[in-house]
């Protein structure tokens, strides 16, 4: 396998970062076990190459200062309104020191508790902490979901294809993709319309007003007594 090439060029901390962008270049650092925490800035267009190729979990060549050294893109901070990257992380690996990595789970395959029963994909888990030598590390992690037969069946970690001197670093009884069940709707009962009920009520309260009013006499005339 091919080692992808970064090349890094010493930063003047003294010049602010929006001005290193602006000249298209991203201010970053490298460090590791062995070496001290160096200022640095690559190209914005060779990393965002880099970075789509290799991911997160992949080692990258970072050339700096005539040497090539061994390194992880540990760490990326984005513009959250741009969703650019304006600082970068790397660490320099060692070949016989272990590292811990999130790899990303790419899902392929079609579930036929999906595609026959009308269930729903369920992802519970987009990407694995995993550990192992640097040459031992794996781009990505493919799961077939093709197994996911019934609603009751479960892909777990234990089930996923790991290289050889990997190790997961989560319990191999994790959920990592499951089918939920579709969702019933509840239909409203419609009352049927009944018109004999809206006349009885209406009758009712119409006697129940005659019953209220109070009919009044006319008064009577004074009667004189006859002599």
């Amino acid at each position: 396998m091919i080692m992808l090439t970064l090349k890094a060029e010493k930063r003047d901390t003294k010049i602010r970062p929006f001005l290193v962008r602006k000249k298209g270049e991203i201010p970053a650092v490298f460090y590791g076990r062995k070496e001290a925490s160096t200022p640095i800035m690559v190209s914005s267009l060779d990393f965002l190459k880099a970075w789509k190729e290799a991911g997160e979990s992949t080692i990258i060549s970072l050339s700096y200062d005539n040497k090539d050294l061994p390194a992880l893109i540990y760490d990326v901070a984005v513009d959250p309104i741009r969703g650019e990257p304006i600082h970068v992380d790397f660490y320099v690996t060692e070949a016989d020191k272990a590292v811990e990595v999130d790899v990303p789970i790419v899902f392929k395959g079609e579930s036929s508790a999906v595609k026959e029963l009308g269930g729903s994909l369920v992802k519970v888990l987009h990407a694995i902490p995993i550990s192992g030598l640097p040459k031992d590390l794996p781009h990505e992690i493919v799961v077939d979901v093709s197994s996911l037969k019934t609603f009751e069946s479960r892909i777990l970690v234990k089930d996923l294809l790991i290289p050889e001197g990997v190790v997961a670093q989560l319990s191999l009884e994790d959920i990592v993709a499951s089918v939920a069940e579709p969702k019933q709707e509840e239909v409203e009962e419609v009352k049927e319309f009944d018109a004999s009920a809206i006349e009885v009520e209406k009758k009712g309260k119409q006697e129940e007003a005659l019953a209220d009013t109070e009919i009044e006499e006319p008064p009577k005339g004074k009667q004189t007594k006859k002599e």
